[in-house]
């Protein structure tokens, strides 16, 4: 009935809980007031429903969120929340604000979000859940496609509901630099004018950016932005030609190319961008990590590649962030502490893929998942699709995207390794944000199950700890709320939609 799975729920069997007119959402403890009126807010736009929210001890029929040191379940004060559904009410307990969020999705999706009938019941639960991984991410891909802001929270929105908490996006790319970086003001002037097959661009200004930092915390998600560098840097080449080895500036470009691009490598002018760029990203940011990419720099010479990325995750270090990049960062020696490494090939890895991921590890850092062939969400789902890409070894339907587990693709790392999973949305063929929800959902509920739920047993195999058959059964009835937020959805195959889902 929830996804992601719960780690722990029973049915009790007693009698329902039921939103009856009049029911209060009651609110105690540091930041419960915020987390209460996004229920609010919610449960209006869900299943449109009015509640009251406040600071009074709980009536028949009320819904309780209780946040205190010694609430949610033992162990896991970060994201863990504790829900009791009776016919006296609703009660979320939990030791942080996060947490309580949490919670506050589970009972959601517990909600009937159709509404036509009344009164609206919760069968009788009991849950105690919290995630198995810290970092549950989903990536938008803003440069190849720009979406404005309105566009970006809507789908903050929208995986909020999934329980992820991490959103990154990908901010700059051959075809478009979409943040603001108000000492080099060529970037967006120039550099965001235009994108993937000359769409009119755009960019984010530093308020722009602030505003959805904000929106993002206030349902508990971190923004990671990534400049992607030193491949994947037309725009900026042709915003600035002192950044060329030639000193020229290229044109535009619009394609869907990639590897052809590089910033001019060991040269102080270069260097004082990159240390411009991440400064002001950073100081915008208030969330730990700032991704610098590092992929697919095919036209960067190996000696030159190592040092700049040596010195790019340096200064990124000097600014209290962690520095995140794609794997083939971990064949540069001495990137600092804790240096976090995102893997991008296969469920088995290819070339040197595994020991580059590894080497994250041993200097200090971790590592998120995102495996092309199940965790990219521009991957297809069906030959033939007309938007999407298929060079992941072909489509990933939602079985495939479900079927896999995080611990069991680089030989050597296990649980204790890994930061987390993300699920990546790259845009080239993706011009609006309902073709991209089309996308993401509803396979981002499946990455998004692996990186809560409970991790399947060492010994067995996925497909069979993994039933397919009851997550496509609950993803089903995530088709009311989807179509109550107004989110576009695929009709994946596998799934037993009901036959009023229309999205």
């Amino acid at each position: 009935m929830v996804v992601p799975r719960p780690a722990l729920l029973e049915n009790t069997g007693d009698a329902p809980f039921t939103l009856l007119p009049g029911a209060r959402i009651i609110v105690a403890g540091p930041g419960a007031d915020a987390v209460g009126r996004l229920l609010r807010a919610e449960l209006a736009t869900d299943c449109r429903r009015e509640l009251a929210v406040v600071h009074e001890p709980p009536g028949f029929g009320d819904i309780a969120i209780v946040i205190a040191d010694d609430e949610g379940p033992a162990g896991h004060p970060e994201e863990g929340y504790t829900l009791e559904a009776s016919a006296e009410g609703v009660r979320i307990g939990a030791a942080t604000a996060a947490g309580a969020f949490r919670g506050v999705q589970t009972l959601r999706q517990l909600v009937p979000a159709e509404c036509e009938g009344d009164p609206l019941t919760v069968d009788a639960v009991r849950i105690a859940d919290f995630p198995r991984f810290a970092y549950r991410g989903a990536m938008l891909d803003v440069a190849r496609h720009f979406f404005p802001v309105a566009d970006v929270k809507r789908f903050l929105d929208a995986i909020a509901l999934l329980k992820v908490n991490h959103l990154h996006l990908h901010l700059t790319d051959d075809q478009g630099w979409r943040i603001e970086i108000a000492s080099w003001p060529e970037l967006t002037r120039i550099g965001g004018s235009t994108g993937s097959d000359g769409s009119p661009g755009g960019f984010y200004t530093a308020d722009d950016y602030r505003e959805l930092v904000a929106y993002a915390a206030e349902r508990h998600i971190t923004v990671v932005p990534e400049v992607d560098m030193p491949g994947h840097t037309n725009a900026a080449l042709a915003s600035y030609p002192e950044l060329n080895a030639d000193g020229v500036a290229p044109a535009l470009y619009t394609g869907s190319k990639v590897g052809f691009s590089s910033l001019r490598t060991g040269d102080p002018v270069t260097d004082g961008f990159v240390r411009d760029v991440v400064r002001e990203l950073a100081a915008l940011t208030p969330g730990p990590y700032l991704h610098i990419g590092g992929d697919e720099c095919l036209s960067t010479p190996e000696a030159d590649f190592q040092t700049f990325v040596r010195r790019a995750a340096e200064l990124v270090a000097e600014t209290g962030k962690l520095p995140v990049g794609w794997h083939e960062m971990g064949r540069t020696p001495g990137l600092p502490e804790g240096t976090i490494g995102q893997y991008w090939s296969f469920r088995t890895p290819r070339e040197d893929a595994a020991e580059q991921t590894l080497a994250f590890v041993r200097g200090g850092g971790a590592v998120i998942m995102s495996p092309a062939d199940v965790a990219y969400l521009d991957i297809v789902y069906e030959d033939g699709d007309p938007i999407g890409q298929d060079w992941a070894d072909g489509p990933t339907d939602l079985r495939s995207a479900y079927e896999w587990d995080p611990a069991r693709i680089v030989p050597g790392l296990g649980d204790a390794h890994l930061l987390g999973v993300e699920a990546p949305l790259w845009t080239e063929t993706v011009p609006t944000i309902e073709d991209a929800e089309r996308m993401v959902f509803p396979r981002l509920a499946a990455i998004a199950e692996i990186g809560w739920s409970p991790a399947p047993a060492d010994t067995a195999e996925i497909a069979s700890v993994r039933d397919f058959d009851d997550f496509a059964s609950r993803v089903a009835q995530l088709a009311e709320h989807w179509d109550a937020l107004g989110t576009a959805y695929r009709r994946a195959a596998g799934v037993p939609w009901p036959e009023d889902a229309t999205r």
